[in-house]
């Protein structure tokens, strides 16, 4: 598996999370998307900062995922202090 087919799929994972967003309002499933919507609406700030908080570490933790698949993965790779 080339590396850049992990940075693509990592990358693109939380984006499937953040589609889920405009598909959730626009077929009114109820979920965290519609919920976050509906927050925005209703200035619920706590809900808005949670579910933002929530899809930060979602980001973080597939970049981190893609960063420990590049060392093995790649042999050129390698992290050293």
């Amino acid at each position: 598996m080339p590396t850049y087919l992990v940075t693509l799929v990592a990358l693109d994972i939380p984006s499937v999370f953040t589609g889920a967003l405009v598909t959730e309002k626009v077929f009114r499933v109820p979920g965290i998307g519609a919920l976050l919507i509906d927050s925005i609406y209703k200035n619920d700030t706590p809900v808005v900062m949670a579910i933002t908080f929530i899809y930060a570490i979602l980001i973080v933790i597939f970049n981190l995922v893609a960063d420990i698949l590049y060392g093995l993965l790649d042999p050129r790779v390698k992290y050293t202090k």
